[in-house]
C-alpha cells in the first residue's frame, strides 16, 4: 500500500513535467501558522469495493532545536500500520526535516521508511546560499528556496491563499530521491467540510502529483486545511491505482492560532 506518512504529504516518486517558476511564496514566507510542541494526528483509509478500512495513522510533531548554529524547528512524521491491517502491508515511517526558523528552508532531511520489508534510509543537508544540497556523500544543484518533501507542507501553511483566484497555481521546487522536482498546488476556493471531528470552514487546494507505483500523477488529490491563520490539514483525499485513500486530522494540540472556522465540532 505505500508509506501512510507519504500519503499524508501528498507526493509520490516518480517523474513531473516542468512548470514555470518566478517569485512566490515559496521564496516569501514568514512563519505564521505552526509553533514549537504542535502535535497532529492523523488517520489513514483505504477504500476498496466501497468498504472502508482503517489502514493506519500518521502522528507529526514540531520542536525548536539548535542546528549548526541555526535555531531550527525539528518536524518528525512518523507513520505505522493499523495493527489489523499487518497482514495486508506492515509499513513503519519516519520522516524528518530540520527547517531554519528565521528562512523557513530545510537544513537538514532523514527518511527511514520500512514498507513490507523493503527500506530506504536517507539523510540530506542543504546549502542555500550555496545552491547546493549533499546527499549520500553527492552534491547536487539547488534552485532558489527549494523544500523537501516534509518542509513542503509546513511551508505551504504559511501562504495567503487570501490573495490567489481559484485555479492560481502556486509553484515550488522539491528535492527528493536526488532529484529536484517542480510541483505546484493550485487554488481551488473555500468550502465546507465534514469529518468525524466535526464541520469546519475549508480552504481547498489540490498538488500536483508525481506518478509513482501508489498514485497516478496530475491533480488528482485533494486536501482541505482549516480555513485560518494554522491551515492545518482537515483531510486528503485521493484515488490510488487500486482503490482509493482519505486522511483525517483526528487530534490535535499546541496550535499556534486559535482553530477557527469551526462550525460545528464534536
Amino acid at each position: 500500500m505505500g508509506s501512510i506518512v507519504k500519503w499524508v504529504l501528498c507526493v509520490c516518486l516518480s517523474g513531473v513535467p516542468a512548470i514555470a517558476f518566478g517569485q512566490n511564496d515559496f521564496c516569501s514566507a514568514r512563519n505564521i501558522a505552526f509553533k514549537e510542541g504542535e502535535k497532529l494526528t492523523f488517520k489513514v483509509f483505504y477504500n476498496l469495493n466501497f468498504v472502508w478500512i482503517n489502514a493506519g495513522n500518521a502522528y507529526f510533531t514540531t520542536t525548536l532545536e539548535d542546528m549548526n548554529g541555526h535555531k531550527a524547528y525539528h518536524i518528525t512524521g512518523d507513520g505505522k500500520t493499523a495493527k489489523s491491517y499487518e497482514w495486508v502491508y506492515k509499513v513503519n515511517d519516519r520522516y524528518e526535516t530540520y527547517i531554519e526558523k528565521e528562512t523557513m528552508l530545510p537544513l537538514r532531511f532523514l527518511r527511514n521508511v520500512n514498507e513490507g520489508g523493503f527500506k530506504i534510509n536517507q539523510d540530506v543537508s542543504f546549502d542555500h546560499k550555496k545552491g547546493k544540497v549533499t546527499s549520500a556523500k553527492k552534491t547536487y544543484d539547488i534552485p532558489k528556496c527549494t523544500q523537501d518533501v516534509l518542509s513542503t507542507i509546513y511551508f505551504a501553511r504559511n501562504i495567503d491563499y487570501n490573495k490567489y483566484k481559484v485555479g492560481d497555481k502556486i509553484p515550488f521546487s522539491m528535492f527528493l530521491d536526488d532529484k529536484v522536482y517542480n510541483l505546484y498546488i493550485k487554488y481551488q476556493g473555500k468550502e465546507v467540510i465534514k469529518t468525524k471531528m466535526g464541520t469546519y470552514n475549508a480552504i481547498k487546494i489540490v498538488p500536483l502529483l508525481i506518478e509513482g507505483t501508489i498514485f497516478s500523477g496530475g491533480e488528482k488529490m485533494t486536501v482541505w486545511v482549516s480555513d485560518d491563520a494554522n491551515h492545518v490539514p482537515l483531510r486528503i483525499n485521493s484515488p490510488i491505482l487500486v482503490g482509493s485513500i482519505k486522511v483525517d486530522l483526528i487530534e490535535y494540540s499546541n496550535l499556534r492560532n486559535p482553530f477557527g472556522g469551526i462550525i460545528n465540532e464534536k
